[in-house]
């Protein structure tokens, strides 16, 4: 009798997770299926009209503008989210989903540097917690939604289902064994992938050529070496986006930020650089970097662009620029460093990224899905340091502790 009762009250329970993954997944992989064919159609744009990018003044007037009147708890990003996370107060805004996508198709179009994967994370955490309208979710399984929407976009957009699971739980609580989540994220996550695959939609891929070596006590001290300098390059992000945050804050009028700012970057791009090759998602140079030797100051240049269009106001991510600057960097250090320019810019594709959003788990499982097996000591050994050797903070404000605040705080750093 006791059996049979738990049967009846599990049932329910299952069929309700049941609809809502398949729900979340399907919607916001479709979602992203139509982001990922705007953001082509914008950027193939902007490069054959590149005089367009003189509007980015503009179009940053119009992001600012509608996130005044229409999204002002929106503008805090994926910020809101984690914060919602960990101290639930108010379902999250679903005016969150259409203004970031359309902030980010502007920001691109008008040749911000900016990335993609805030925009699929928003979008998800956004459309998934409305489910809270119709099924009565306790605490804890509010928790999970939040987490299968961010799963389901960084799913989504980037076609690395497992990588997505990961992620959409370790950026939540770092460090933290509280992976109660992880089977209703990780069938979210496979459902998003699905969906946004048939629509046609293609990703990304970034083969290494090379032939990778064997783990040597050698290569595995270079590897560490390597990582220490992604950790170095993941903090220098960081800190460059509180500089320009800070200075941005000093201007009162939160509608002149992006109009200054948009000023600034199209003086820099068409005067100063001459070329677009930092701007946008910046896909042709990481590609270039897996074969050829990246420039040393490519990567600069691109943190740089990248930090200073967000910290402006401007809408998109920071983890496919993380991917730039770190696979660039990769790249350049194949001149000193005795790796294989593949495997460096693979390494630091991930880690990179891993030091600057501090989850190192999805980063390495990232890194599996994108390069397969053979790579995965050295990107794992590398994902690791530049975890430890970023910073007491990553680029999510809200993110709270874990390992490596306990680390600092005991080396009293």
């Amino acid at each position: 009798m006791v059996f049979k009762e738990s049967n009846q009250r599990n049932f329910p329970f299952l069929i309700k997770w049941l609809i809502t993954c398949s729900a979340v997944g399907f919607i916001v992989g479709s979602i992203c299926a139509f982001f990922l064919f705007s953001l082509n159609w914008v950027t193939q744009y902007r490069e054959a009209q590149q005089w367009i990018i003189y509007g980015l003044p503009v179009a940053g007037l119009i992001i600012a503008l509608s996130y005044k009147y229409w999204g002002n708890p929106s503008s805090k990003g994926n910020n809101l989210l984690i914060e919602e996370y960990l101290h639930p107060q108010r379902r999250i805004p679903f005016v969150m989903a259409p203004l970031v996508l359309f902030g980010t198709l502007l920001t691109h179009l008008f040749g911000g540097s900016a990335g993609r994967e805030g925009t699929a994370v928003q979008i998800g955490g956004a459309i998934s917690d409305q489910f809270n309208r119709w099924f009565d979710f306790n605490k804890t399984e509010r928790r999970i939604l939040i987490s299968i929407g961010i799963t389901a976009g960084f799913a989504a957009v980037f076609g690395t289902p497992l990588a997505g699971t990961i992620f959409g739980l370790e950026v939540l609580l770092i460090g933290k064994k509280r992976y109660f989540g992880i089977l209703p994220c990780l069938f979210t996550a496979y459902i998003a992938n699905f969906s946004c695959q048939l629509w046609n939609i293609p990703h990304t891929h970034y083969p290494i050529h090379d032939i990778i070596p064997p783990v040597s006590l050698t290569n595995i001290t270079l590897s560490l070496a390597a990582g220490i300098l992604f950790g170095i390059t993941a903090w220098l992000f960081t800190c460059a986006g509180d500089f320009f945050s800070a200075q941005f804050k000093k201007i009162n009028s939160s509608l002149l930020r992006p109009v200054i700012g948009g000023v600034i970057i199209v003086v820099i791009v068409s005067l100063l650089l001459k070329n677009t090759k930092y701007i946008g998602l910046g896909i042709p140079m990481i590609q270039d970097a897996f074969i050829n030797p990246a420039n040393y100051y490519d990567f600069m240049i691109k943190l740089l662009l990248t930090t200073f269009t967000l910290s402006a106001g401007f809408k998109g991510g920071e983890v496919t620029p993380l991917f730039f600057i770190g696979a660039t960097l990769g790249s350049a250090l194949s001149g000193i460093i005795p790796l294989p320019i593949g495997l460096l810019a693979a390494m630091g594709f991930v880690a990179v990224f891993s030091g600057a959003t501090n989850t190192p788990l999805a980063c390495i499982v990232m890194g599996y899905e994108l390069f397969g097996w053979q790579p995965i000591p050295f990107i794992g050994i590398a994902c690791i340091a530049a975890f430890l050797c970023s910073g007491k903070k990553g680029i999510y404000i809200a993110q709270k502790g874990g390992i490596k605040e306990k680390l600092y705080r005991r080396l009293n750093i």
